[in-house]
């Protein structure tokens, strides 16, 4: 499986962005897919959750009420609507894949991760 992560950019503080995932290689319609985010001088971070069939979702206490995320597995593609977007929410957004199908916020549950894209917010 090969995840490649793209919609990050440039964003105000209060504005949005809409981060895409796209699966390649087999599907990913039974796998969990999880987006983690890493800022400068920092460990890798939870932020959110789903499970294969997007029945279930979890989120990072940090970025609850503010991020949505959604799949669709016809297109294989795991999407995060991020919204009010904050300067501590500027880092390195990855995505990965779980062969488990159900809701995971450790980076151990994880199989196979993206390449990861840059989310910068300014004040």
């Amino acid at each position: 499986v090969q995840l490649q992560a793209f919609g990050g950019g440039l964003v105000q503080a209060g504005g949005s962005l809409r981060l895409s995932c796209a699966a390649s290689g087999r599907s990913v319609s039974y796998y969990a897919m999880g987006w983690f985010r890493q800022a400068p001088g920092k460990e890798r971070e939870f932020v959110a959750t789903i499970s294969w069939n997007g029945g279930s979702t979890y989120y990072a206490d940090s970025v609850k009420g503010r991020f949505t995320i959604s799949r669709d597995n016809a297109k294989n593609t795991v999407y995060l609507q991020m919204n009010n977007l904050k300067p501590e929410d500027a880092a390195i957004y990855y995505c990965a894949a779980s062969r488990r199908g159900g809701v995971y916020s450790t980076v151990e549950s994880y199989n196979y991760w993206g390449q990861g894209t840059l989310v910068t917010v300014s004040s």
